[in-house]
């Protein structure tokens, strides 16, 4: 080995090493940033009153850390050096976002929104209507299952709009105006049990589950247990609670001649469009299970890869109108999320993920099963008062962190998983789809204050809560 070659190698493998050691930050930095972080918290709580969008809250915060973090040299600035040796000057703000996270939303936004052109999650939604002969017990739990579904295979807040919408129409016609509250309430709950279904139902899903390395596959096997049960006891309870019977034999046939007239072909304006957009439906979900092995080429690629691919697949049926369906998508969304990575990049380079997973280490320290139930709650509450998105993030950094290095097969990551998407079900603050659901409450002039949901969905909350806690300490540890 020549000379050079010995000290450059030494000198590699010293950069190398920096590069992996923390570098040294002083406690007053560190506090400043976590006032930072903690304000942007307040921030996004206190949206509406704000009159702020997302991005331009978190997007404020990021330009200030970054400009901070700047200021003391915290950030590691000069590019990036690939496997081979290449270096590629890019900012530092571009390689603190997780673009598969990005590309995974991007493409299945354009995806859904395309699919749902052809008409066939109204199609779907219709014949379960007519299929209930509209008896409210029956019509309850298929439109109770429906949004599970939906909320599993598109988003929660798109199945809260569909189903919600359909059962104003549907109890309207029925004459059963005065049930609708329960029906909203308990559809609106059940859009963050089945945001627990797969792994991209949900953002924190997909921020926690990539991160921990959980394949689509194994997340679905391992939740769907927990979401079957759990929606049937939320079914059971709201029928209970909402006083929502089976139809007298006399009221059934009448019942059944004002659902009769609702058409579940209204929406389709191409036969062959509609078979095309439910047999690509079913390849989406094939190839984003697909996506989770690494031993063929669309698992290399990810399933950001495959999200965009069956985008833009879709989006060939209106190629010439494409672009109306990129300013559909939701860019406070996709801008939040942006800012939010290079936010967090920045908390990280300034040690307060590390102070705050001091915090929790503690916690963590009491084992699989105090700790991880612990976590859950704690996550739960968390993500009741402000959104779970960040607080998904943050957690999922300091678990894979090197000082906790969690497997993939804690069952700590499903704590996270579970308290980020059932604090939804606390407040009507607590996610996207409840405050959909209130929306749609207040638009029909029924009464639901915030305490009075509060006081309404607590039952449930504290069911759910008690069941995923139980279910991840017993059948995922």
């Amino acid at each position: 080995m020549s000379v050079t070659t010995a000290v450059n190698d030494a000198a590699a493998t010293a950069a190398a090493t920096a590069a992996a050691a923390p570098h040294q930050v002083s406690l007053s930095v560190t506090l400043v940033f976590t006032a930072l972080l903690v304000a942007m918290v307040l921030c996004l709580a206190l949206e509406e009153k704000l009159h702020a969008k997302k991005s331009v809250i978190v997007g404020v915060f990021a330009v200030v850390s970054l400009l901070l973090a700047a200021f003391l040299e915290l950030l590691p600035f000069g590019g990036v050096t690939l496997p081979n040796g290449h270096h590629i000057n890019l900012p530092v703000f571009i390689t603190a976002v997780d673009w598969g996270v990005i590309t995974i939303i991007v493409g299945s936004s354009i995806f859904v929104d395309v699919t749902s052109k052809s008409g066939l999650f109204t199609w779907i939604a219709i014949k379960l209507t007519k299929a209930s002969r509209g008896d409210p017990l029956i019509l309850l739990v298929y439109y109770g299952v429906l949004t599970v579904v939906f909320s599993a295979v598109l988003n929660n807040v798109t199945a809260m709009i569909i189903i919600g919408s359909l059962s104003a129409v549907s109890l309207g016609k029925l004459e059963r105006q005065h049930q609708l509250l329960g029906f909203l309430l308990i559809e609106g709950l059940l859009t963050n049990v089945g945001g627990l279904l797969t792994l991209i139902s949900s953002v924190p899903n997909i921020i926690v589950g990539t991160t921990a390395g959980i394949g689509f596959m194994t997340f679905f096997i391992k939740a769907a247990p927990y979401v079957v049960v759990t929606t049937a006891v939320t079914l059971w309870m709201g029928a209970k609670l909402f006083k929502i019977n089976r139809l007298a034999v006399a009221e059934r046939e009448s019942a059944m001649a004002k659902v009769a007239v609702f058409d579940e072909n209204d929406g389709i304006g191409s036969r062959g469009f509609f078979y095309f957009g439910a047999i690509m439906l079913i390849l989406f979900i094939v190839f984003i299970a697909g996506a989770s092995f690494d031993g063929w080429a669309v698992g290399k690629l990810g399933m950001g890869y495959v999200a965009m691919s069956f985008g833009i697949l879709m989006l060939i049926r209106y190629k010439s109108e494409a672009d109306t369906f990129y300013q559909a998508i939701d860019w406070d969304l996709i801008l939040f999320f942006c800012f939010l990575f290079i936010t967090i990049h920045a908390m990280e380079e300034a040690q307060v993920l590390a102070l705050i997973g001091k915090g929790f280490a503690p916690i963590i320290g009491m084992g699989e099963y105090l700790g991880g139930g612990t976590l859950l709650v704690v996550a739960a509450i968390a993500s009741s008062v402000t959104d779970n998105i960040p607080l998904a993030a943050m957690l999922a950094k300091i678990l894979a962190s090197p000082e906790f290095a969690t497997a993939a097969d804690s069952p700590l990551w499903w704590s996270v998983i579970f308290g980020a998407n059932l604090g939804g079900n606390l407040t009507p603050i607590g996610s996207a789809s409840t405050l959909v659901a209130v929306t749609i409450i207040h638009r029909y002039k029924l009464p639901m204050t915030f305490a009075g949901f509060v006081k309404v969905a607590a039952p449930y909350a504290a069911v759910h809560l008690l069941m995923a806690t139980a279910y991840v300490l017993v059948f995922l540890t």
